[in-house]
Formats: structure tokens, C-alpha cells, sequence
């Protein structure tokens, strides 16, 4: 039987409680109480959420085998005591997790000093400007480096939770626990916490088709003429209301679904560049690095040996 901490604050994110199941359902699946659940907080008894909701807590005890620290609505700073549970569950703990902007909490404990880390989207840049010492990759849905896990906002804790009972078990577990929870098994850590198709929100059909047509021929030139076609409207047309429904022209579209791809791609980690390039219609190598820096600020290669550390793998400096 493993211990599993959830540390809660008032004002915490009810969404992260959804974890919980996930153990839940893994005891289930293994007819026994595979894991031990145990709810705190600083002092014990009730904590409310940013809803009002209020959750009956343990006070601090012994560290758990995996401790996990909900993230708050509004992420403020944690006491001097909670603090330094966290610091000591670093080596005290086999698994520390922060789950959305509990991530801050692990900051403020020194568990994110030189690691690789993410939280939700929309706080992401505050995370990386007070605690410069992390690494934060805010595209990322969860983050594994050594013993620290953390993941972005909402739903992202559940995938979190996979990957570790995965970690513990194996994947056809995970998978089980996850048809249960009528969730997607599971996305990889290194997903985007966007998709490109959603950011466009184009209202129109015809816009929409468009851009599934081009995210399922991307080998192709993709060109203007080629997307109006596959819509049946005029090049220009198609132009002109591209524009006005995504804000965006046709060739910037369709270079953020060239990326989303080949980002995918770096993160499955079984293609070589040339390969990647080729299926992501960027035709090579240097062009694929040129949409990389301008749109992403860092070149392929940057993603993928950063993948690889965090995987524990050794890096081939040929690749760098």
C-alpha cells in the first residue's frame, strides 16, 4: 500500500480534488487499498475552497510516500510551516507534485531550483519571473524531473494522476482508470496546453473544414489557392474571410498547425528531424528552425534534448 498526501489552502481549486478519483478507482481496479488517501492542511479541520466549499482536513503528519499540493484560484504565499513541510517532503517523500499553482508552493519550498516545471497557462510567466531558478516550459500539460512533478491548470491534474499510477504500475492500468473517468489515457506531458485549431475559433464551417483539411494534409504546399478550393470558395474570398473570422492570414495558420505537429512529433521521440520536417510540410531542417525561433523563441533541437533530460536520458550533442 503507497500513502498519498493532497495538501489543501483556503481558497484552493476544487477541480484539483479530481485527482482524488483517479486513486480511487485505482484501489478499485486492484481490489485492495493499493493507495492510502489521506486529505490536510496546516492545522486541520475544515479548509474552503475558492467556491466555498468546505473540505474536512488531517493536520500535517507523517510524509506521505506521493504528498500533492492543490493549487489555490489565486495563488498567494504559503506560511512559514507549510513551507518548510514541503521543502523537507522534497527528500522526505519518494513523489512531490504540484497540481496547477501548487506549482508556486513547490517553488517557495526550493523544490523547483533547476527543474524542469509547468503550471496553469494563464500564470505561467508570474511563476518563471518570481522564482527564476525553474525552468518553466508553460506549454506543457505535466512535468516529470527526478522526484518533482508538477501540472498545468483544471483538467491537467487528472493527467498527472495517470502518470503516476502508470509510474507505479503500468500503462493498462493507467488506461482502465482512465475509461472509468471517461477521460482521453492519456495525454502526454508534453502536449500543448492549447491547440491551434481552438485558438483560431473560426465561426464559419467553411473556415473550420479549411483548417482540418489543412491539419490533415500538411505534406501539402497548403497553399491559398489550395484551401479555397478545398472549400469551394474564390482565392480571394477564402482570404478575406480567413482573416476576418481567426485574425490570422492563411500562411501564419497554417504554421501554427505545422509546429503543433511537429512538436507532437519531437515529443513522441521516435522520429529523426528530416523526418519530422517532412510530415510537418516544413520540407527541411533549417525551415522547420526558422518557424521554431521565430514563433516558439528556441530551435527544435532545444526541445528535444530538454525532453530527453527529463526522461533521464542521455543527450547525443551531435543533435544540439
Amino acid at each position: 500500500m503507497r500513502s498519498v498526501g493532497f495538501i489543501l489552502e483556503d481558497g484552493f481549486q476544487v477541480m484539483g480534488l479530481a485527482a482524488l478519483s483517479a486513486f480511487e478507482f485505482a484501489n478499485q481496479d486492484q481490489g485492495t487499498e493499493a493507495y492510502k488517501l489521506t486529505v490536510m492542511s496546516e492545522k486541520g479541520g475544515t479548509v474552503r475552497s475558492s467556491l466555498k466549499i468546505g473540505v474536512e482536513t488531517e493536520p500535517l503528519g507523517d510524509f506521505p510516500d506521493t504528498l500533492l499540493v492543490v493549487g489555490e484560484l489565486i495563488p498567494s504565499p504559503s506560511s512559514p510551516v507549510l513551507r518548510d513541510y514541503i521543502s523537507k517532503a522534497g527528500t522526505e517523500s519518494r513523489r512531490v507534485a504540484g497540481l496547477c499553482t501548487g506549482a508556486f508552493l513547490l517553488a517557495e519550498a526550493g523544490l523547483l531550483d533547476g527543474k524542469v516545471a509547468t503550471t496553469h497557462w494563464a500564470h505561467a510567466r508570474d511563476l518563471q519571473r518570481r522564482f527564476p531558478l525553474a525552468h518553466v516550459d508553460e506549454d506543457r500539460i505535466f512535468t516529470h524531473d527526478g522526484n518533482i512533478w508538477t501540472s498545468a491548470g483544471m483538467s491537467s491534474a487528472i493527467d498527472l494522476t495517470l502518470a503516476l499510477i502508470e509510474d507505479d504500475f503500468d500503462a493498462a492500468v493507467s488506461r482502465s482508470i482512465a475509461r472509468k473517468l471517461v477521460v482521453y489515457h492519456r495525454r502526454p506531458g508534453g502536449q500543448s496546453q492549447f491547440s491551434a485549431l481552438l485558438e483560431l475559433e473560426p465561426r464559419s464551417d467553411r473556415i473550420r473544414r479549411a483548417l482540418i483539411y489543412a491539419k490533415e494534409h500538411l505534406r501539402n504546399p497548403l497553399t491559398v489557392e489550395e484551401l479555397a478550393e478545398a472549400v469551394s470558395l474564390s482565392p480571394r474570398q477564402f482570404s478575406r474571410l480567413f482573416r476576418e473570422e481567426t485574425g490570422q492570414s492563411p500562411a501564419k495558420a497554417v504554421e501554427m498547425l505545422r509546429l503543433e505537429a511537429a512538436k507532437a512529433m519531437l515529443e513522441d521521440g521516435r522520429h529523426p528531424m528530416e523526418i519530422v520536417a517532412r510530415d510537418t510540410g516544413f520540407s527541411d531542417r533549417d525551415r522547420m528552425r526558422r518557424a521554431f525561433l521565430r514563433t516558439l523563441g528556441q530551435p527544435p533541437q532545444s526541445l528535444k534534448r530538454a525532453l530527453k533530460l527529463m526522461d533521464g536520458e542521455d543527450v547525443d550533442l551531435a543533435d544540439a
